[in-house]
């Protein structure tokens, strides 16, 4: 398992994994490059007046006669606008010749209200205020104007937004209310949060609680109040839902339940989706370059792609890289830092730099790359480490689950034969421990308990296989318990599996890519289903076998209620097919 990004604020803030040695004296402070003044800003959002404190970076000669184009960016959850991986921001941006105004978001560091998940309403109205700000067109609470910004109109400022995980999706929610916003980079975020924290890989809903992570935050919003000292009477809601809006405590309190009613689980799932970008797509016209960490089992690669593919569909101009670190860590040398005060010195950096001079300095020579790039960790010269595509991969390389335990490439080859496995009353499988990273816990390797799953597996290969997007699986499972409960009227008495691919060494060495697993719960253990696994990118070296597996339980994740047997039944011609994108060196 690559290393996780370390301490708890880096873990859960999105960490662009940065260190920050310059810090704010005062008021104002400045170097020879650009000057920085703290700004309070007052808006109206979600029916309240909220506090909003901001830092703005003012490159030396930059006025009136000299405007400059804006950058605008907030932090991840937890953090502030004095967190390294946000202040970063401005002051790289800031001697690339940018304003740039970085604020901590409703709810964290000094702003007031309630954190309300970036809701474009709420989150978007308020980032939106200070977008009139950059226009020139409202001042701070004590006076100041931007008379400074290059406008395209009257009131129309040229600015983008950068940022990761929290202030990543804000700035999706940003756009979709305002605009005036003229780029987009939204790095490691998501794309629903229903999927990101109630996952089901079959496409149905609702999915199966993501516990570990999920409670992570939610406990790190709600502590707020007994660790900020003098905090803003806005930003607490009351005793039952201390720091957060009342629906998303709701949206919490329904997923550690442990019950899924039809009425409550639509409802509360239906809020994680009105603030999550699948809703409001539709009204972002802003070009956006997504980049996503391939090391993220809170929002996985599968999250940016729906993103990607929507945007596109619709016909606003988008770009994608799946870069090597996310939220599970991940950080491989020669990849993007901010704290080394440029962006040239990486891919993804210099990719982002050129977005930029392209679609908010308006340089219309500017190249922004291919449509798809993505890291090889299994290629050691920095100038090769990302490839290049017009497109992603198709999944067009099949196997088939034969009844004998193997993975065959035909159907032909595929044994008659039935297996089962058994769920326990408590987890049996681990893949990982997704809070390791905060808490500093062990994180053991990745198991599965003897009778708890399946797996079939491949011969041993004889070339090299990339392997670049998402598998699939189509299976069909056999499990009476499971049938005689899945109509109660309680989803959560359907039943639940997990799964996931491994790459064998020749040793036996096993590893589960980037610790994903992909949970789906079966509506209807009658009929055949899908499972989307999670995006990966990783070459299957000659020699190694491949091995696909669904087991019972998974410990970073609620599991079945009560003891379901599941026999899985296999002949040529019906059998579980794993379909796969590989791609050639």
């Amino acid at each position: 398992m690559s290393p996780r990004v370390p301490g708890i604020r880096a873990a859960l803030a999105l960490a662009l994994t940065l260190t920050v040695p310059f810090a704010l004296v005062g008021r104002a402070s400045a170097t020879d490059q650009y000057t920085v003044t703290a700004l309070k800003f007052t808006v109206r959002a979600g029916g309240r007046d909220c506090a909003v404190d901001a830092d703005l970076y003012r490159p030396a000669g930059v006025d009136r006669a000299h405007p400059a184009p804006a950058v605008l960016a907030t932090n991840g959850f937890g953090g502030s606008k004095s967190d390294g991986s946000t202040d970063a921001i401005g002051r790289t941006f800031a001697r690339r010749g940018y304003v740039g105004l970085v604020y901590s978001g409703l709810g964290f560091g000094k702003s007031g209200c309630l954190i309300s998940l970036d809701d474009p309403a709420i989150d978007g109205t308020a980032a939106s205020g200070l977008v009139d700000f950059l226009a020139g067109t409202r001042a701070a609470d004590d006076g100041t104007k931007a008379d400074f910004v290059t406008l395209d109109a009257q009131g129309d400022p040229r600015v983008g937004m950068i940022g990761g995980s929290y202030g990543g999706a804000i700035q999706l929610a940003t756009a979709a209310v305002d605009h005036r916003v003229d780029a987009l980079v939204p790095m490691v975020t998501w794309h629903d949060l229903a999927y990101s924290l109630d996952p089901d890989n079959g496409g149905s809903v609702p999915g199966v609680f993501k516990w570990q992570w999920t409670n992570g935050f939610y406990l790190m919003g709600e502590t707020q109040p007994l660790t900020v000292p003098g905090l803003d009477p806005t930003r607490i809601n009351s005793l039952a839902c201390v720091h957060f809006v009342s629906r998303a405590c709701a949206l919490i309190r329904t997923l550690n339940s442990g019950s899924c009613p039809a009425k409550v689980t639509a409802n509360v799932l239906g809020y994680a989706h009105s603030v999550s970008p699948v809703s409001y797509l539709k009204r972002v016209e802003a070009p956006t370059l997504l980049v996503q960490g391939q090391a993220d089992s809170l929002f996985n690669l599968n999250e940016a792609t729906a993103t990607y593919r929507t945007l596109k569909a619709r016909g606003t101009t988008a770009k994608m890289i799946w870069q090597s670190w996310g939220h599970s860590g991940g950080a491989a040398a020669g990849e993007l830092d901010l704290s080394q005060g440029d962006l040239e010195s990486s891919y993804v950096g210099r990719r982002i730099a050129a977005w930029f001079d392209r679609y908010v300095r308006g340089r219309t020579d500017v190249d922004t790359g291919p449509a798809f790039a993505y890291y090889r960790d299994w290629i050691t010269d920095p100038a090769r480490t990302y490839a290049t595509a017009d497109q992603l991969p198709a999944t067009d390389e099949k196997l088939y689950l034969s009844g004998d335990g193997r993975l065959v490439d035909d159907r032909a080859k595929v044994a008659r034969g039935s297996r089962e496995y058994t769920n326990r009353p408590v987890p049996t499988s681990h893949s990982e421990n997704s809070l390791s990273g905060m808490t500093g816990l062990p994180d053991p390797a990745p198991y599965d308990t003897r009778g708890t799953h399946l797996g079939w597996t491949g011969p041993p290969l004889n070339r090299t296989t990339d392997v670049v997007g998402a598998p699939k699986a189509t299976l069909k499972v056999v499990s009476p318990a499971a049938r005689r409960v899945q109509n109660s009227g309680d989803a959560a008495d359907r039943l639940v599996l997990f799964a996931k691919l491994y790459d064998l060494a020749p040793d036996g060495t096993g590893t589960l890519v980037h610790r994903l697993v992909a949970p789906v719960r079966i509506p209807d253990v009658t009929k055949s289903f899908t499972v989307t696994l999670p995006g990966i990118v990783h070459r299957f070296e000659k020699g190694h076998r491949l091995r696909f597996v669904i087991a019972a339980s998974d410990d970073a994740y609620t599991g079945n209620r009560g003891v379901k047997p599941v026999t899985v039944v296999s002949s040529p011609q019906d059998t579980g097919v794993l379909e796969l994108p590989v791609v050639a060196d």
